[in-house]
């Protein structure tokens, strides 16, 4: 059987190298069902995916990464997040339905923002901006800018699958650069079908069969959306008063739709007097699909 959604993490022995590869096949279809996309969309969007796991992996933390590409192209937002026990979900905002086919001629000039959202603590960003014709080099692009690291990153998706390979120098490593400059080159061999089809230890020795390398156990890769009823609640509290009063004015039932999951909440008017009183609610109707 395939290896499929999971990341698997590998290192060098010999050199200053390590690396990580990821392939989702279920995780993707059920991120992106409810997301109405074309090809090219759908591509960029499963390479953010497959990019913000391999990413999530580059840190040791509790609570989400989320990466967003944000454009003044038709397509406006691209957001792809991966929480610190593999849990993941996707969005796109704007013309989903856009026919180009590259990153810059669906979202124009704009920036990529890598936020990492710990379950304790302020939420910290890295910044850098949109240019590049591939999301893989704007990654790059980033951990150049952020972290003065040697690092390459290739994606790929397509309507079944998406993959990713990152590769990064280790910190502090001497006479390396020879060593990276032959493992990138050997790595940037690799095709869009091999990432898609090959399983982790078959790509790496198909690539790198020179290298002793070491790959670590598989890590599951999961869909699951991180919308709750308690969280629409606090949303709603924050609008306050005023504002939640001149919804009701428009409509009898305040209805929150999740662009993650599809799931529906709902909350009439005695049940927003009893969130800004503090008190408990029942939901108004059950969330569905």
């Amino acid at each position: 059987m395939k290896e499929q959604d999971c990341l698997r993490r590998f290192l060098f022995e010999e050199l200053g190298v390590r690396g990580e590869w990821v392939r989702l096949q279920t995780s993707w279809q059920q991120a992106k069902q409810y997301q109405q996309l074309s090809a090219g969309v759908q591509g960029q969007l499963g390479q953010a995916l497959a990019a913000v796991v391999l990413l999530s992996a580059t840190i040791k933390f509790d609570g989400a990464m989320i990466l967003q590409a944000q454009g003044d192209g038709d397509l406006k937002t691209l957001v792809a997040q991966a929480t610190h026990d593999r849990k993941v979900r996707v969005l796109a905002r704007g013309q989903t339905n856009s026919t180009a086919s590259t990153l810059p001629e669906m979202m124009g000039k704009g920036r990529l923002v890598i936020t990492v959202e710990p379950e304790e603590g302020e939420p910290y960003q890295g910044i850098v901006s949109l240019a590049g014709d591939t999301l893989a080099d704007v990654i790059t692009a980033y951990f150049t800018q952020s972290e003065q690291l040697q690092t390459r990153v290739w994606l790929f998706a397509n309507e079944t699958h998406v993959a990713g390979l990152f590769l990064q120098e280790l910190p502090a490593q001497e006479s390396y650069e020879a060593d990276w400059e032959r493992i990138s080159i050997l790595a940037d061999t690799v095709t869009e079908n091999e990432m898609l089809s090959l399983d982790c230890e078959e790509m790496l020795f198909r690539l790198f069969n020179e290298e002793k390398v070491r790959v670590f156990e598989r890590e599951p890769v999961t869909f699951e959306c991180g919308c709750s009823q308690k969280k629409i609640e606090t949303a709603l509290i924050s609008l306050g008063r005023k504002e939640l009063d001149a919804i009701f004015l428009e409509r009898d039932i305040i209805k929150v739709d999740c662009e993650f999951c599809g799931k529906q909440y709902g909350f009439d008017k005695v049940d927003v007097a009893n969130l800004l009183s503090g008190l408990p609610i029942e939901p108004l109707s059950k969330t569905r699909h």
